[in-house]
């Protein structure tokens, strides 16, 4: 039945293929427009390109970022226990650690985490008005970390008073409120949020683990902007949440009194400057972690990372273009106590040529220069064409690198009775081709999209049977190959489908062997429906088997029912059930998730 039903899914995303996830009724899909790649670009246009809005936030009733990123196709999330276990996103194959994540243009990933991964475990999405997704290598225009892709979140700038309340399964209780005033001078808002669970087991309970463990959050959060006058401008943003967790490890995983906490902020400061025929911004972003784990073998582990960039935009004729420079410097504490800085200096240049109506060119290029791991050169290259139809046939060719993590740099617990090899960057190459339609009324669109990622020098924490040695080294080689088919038909009467679908066959090309928790099938589909008052999403999700530590982890299908009540254009009366069907599944071999669960709330705005 599981099986019968992936399938099902997988067919229904292939008669709708779409690139983006954020649509309105009257509006055409030419209009949804991304801005992670430097200068503005169409979705439509550009491969490995989605965006998802506020709008579709609230109507999935996504409370964190893991919740509706495993929507997107060819992002395998993955969570260790329920609530606040360690949330990872890999993209098309890649490890977490290659996966770039920006919050206001702020590059956030932990430089104290062995492979400099995010982890999205209580990255909650009350604030977070945009979602943009960029799948394949990004180097050229993010440097280093941004192999598999990038993810950059965008803060809501609040104009009135909002508040949110909920309250339901696990005694969990979450809350938010967030004021503001915006005019086309300034704006300044600022919000909080806070959520609190028992939870349940982070180790599966059907293998006896019945204790409970709880998770707490709180965001709290300001922006503004300022416009002194036509030419100059101000904005900048802070963010900040605290986490606290209870855990369960060990091999096997089983009910401990282990927990874990974390806090952590991230924010940036920019002036823009129109001079000279261009817009330069000059900008400063900083985040800042530290994480402490109480168990056992106790650890507390602090990061930062520093970001100054200069970028001037302009355009000439049928050309749109940026360039500028940066300096990225990051530093992380490791076992001993010690910290240890990397620090990058990088300049870059991306344009977009319009050759015809139907035609358009956008190539980037990028050069960093690490302080400890040689230079580097990335490069990027796109085209779209516009054919008859309604079609859209669109490529792109790029290459990545990722330098060695603070972890790797100074090989943090490892064992040796020899000098540790030296460690060069990992690099990658990519090549994708898509296929978009939509119709001419807009009702319906579509993208189908084959693409092959392969990965040198790939770091790994590598074991010596002979001498019993443990070291970092680049020993890897992998190759992931896939598809990826998304679609949106808006059916009339208020109600739209939304069908997403990723094969990846991604492989240790070193081995043969599959690469770990990226499983070879997984799909959604997401019927929505607005009315005058009532509105919400059945969302149903499906993984094939995957490939895990020690075994394999089954296939499963879950789904999700969110929908909201207009009582008054202020008062709205939400509810949601998470695992509609009360499906016993793993995300990790080991690791289990919460049964059926209900939550009730009410929603204000003025």
């Amino acid at each position: 039945m599981k099986r019968s039903i992936l399938l099902s899914t997988a067919a229904l995303s292939a008669a709708f293929a779409a690139p983006a996830f954020a649509f309105d009724e009257a509006t055409q899909l030419d209009d949804v427009v991304i801005t992670a790649t430097r200068i503005s670009a169409i979705v439509a246009d550009t491969p490995g390109a989605r965006v998802i809005d506020a709008k579709t936030i609230e109507q999935r009733g996504a409370v964190f970022a893991a919740d509706i990123l495993s929507d997107v196709p060819g992002l395998s999330v993955t969570r260790t226990g329920a609530f606040g276990g360690l949330a990872q996103v890999r993209m098309r194959g890649a490890t977490p650690g290659k996966t770039l994540v920006l919050v206001d243009g702020a590059p956030v990933n932990d430089a104290a985490e062995p492979n400099g991964a995010y982890d999205f475990s209580g990255f909650e999405l009350g604030d977070i008005d945009r979602i943009e997704v960029l799948s394949g290598p990004q180097s050229s225009l993010w440097g280093s970390d941004a192999i598999g892709g990038v993810i950059s979140f965008t803060t809501k700038e609040i104009d009135g008073l909002r508040a949110e309340a909920e309250a339901g399964s696990y005694d969990t209780v979450r809350g938010r409120l967030a004021a503001g005033v915006a005019n086309e001078t300034y704006a300044v808002s600022a919000y909080v949020s806070h959520f609190d669970t028992d939870g349940i087991s982070a180790a599966d309970e059907a293998n006896g683990n019945p204790e409970a463990d709880g998770f707490t959050t709180t965001t709290a959060g300001v922006k503004g902007r300022y416009a002194v006058s036509d030419n100059v401008k101000f904005d900048g943003s802070a963010r900040w949440s605290k986490s606290d967790a209870d855990m369960d490890n060990g091999f096997p995983v089983s009910d401990n009194d282990d927990t874990s906490e974390s806090e952590q902020w991230s924010g940036f400061a920019r002036a823009s400057v129109e001079g000279f025929g261009l817009d330069h911004q000059f900008s400063v972003s900083t985040s800042d972690i530290e994480r402490q784990t109480f168990s056992a073998f106790p650890s507390t582990f602090k990061a930062d990372r520093q970001a100054y960039r200069w970028q001037a935009n302009g355009e000439a004729g049928a050309a749109t273009y940026a360039f500028g420079a940066e300096r990225e410097e990051s530093e992380g504490s490791i076992s001993t106590g010690d910290k240890v800085s990397l620090g990058t200096s990088s300049v870059f240049g991306t344009a977009r040529y319009e050759v015809s109506d139907a035609l358009s060119i956008t190539s980037g290029l990028r050069f960093d220069d690490t302080d400890d791991f040689g230079s580097k050169t990335t490069g990027r290259i796109s085209a779209a064409y516009e054919l008859t139809g309604g079609f859209i046939l669109s490529g792109a060719y790029g290459t990545g690198f990722k330098a060695p993590s603070v972890s790797q740099a100074v090989c943090d617990f490892c064992f040796s009775s020899t000098p540790y090899p030296t460690l060069k960057p990992e690099t990658a190459d990519s090549i994708e081709v898509a296929l978009g339609w939509a119709s001419a009324d807009g009702r319906f669109d579509g993208r189908a999209t084959l693409y092959r990622l392969n990965v040198e020098d790939q770091i790994i924490y590598f074991f010596n049977e002979d001498t019993f040695d443990i070291y970092y080294d680049n020993v890897d080689r992998t190759r992931s190959d896939g598809v990826e088919l998304e679609g949106r038909a808006l059916l009339g009467a208020g109600f739209d489908l939304t069908l997403a679908y990723a094969w990846t066959d991604a492989e240790d090309r070193s081995t043969g062997a599959r690469l770990l928790r990226v499983p070879e099938h997984a799909g959604s589909a997401t019927l929505g429906w607005t009315g005058d008052r009532i509105s919400g999403a059945l969302t149903v999700r499906a993984e094939g088997d995957q490939d895990d530590s020690g075994g394999v982890r089954d296939s499963f299908v879950t789904a999700n029912l969110n929908t909201a009540y207009q009582l008054t254009d202020q008062v709205a009366l939400t509810a949601r059930i998470e695992n509609l069907a009360d499906e016993r599944y793993q995300q990790v071999l080991g690791y289990g998730e919460p049964g059926r669960s209900a939550y009730v709330g009410v929603r204000l705005r003025y």
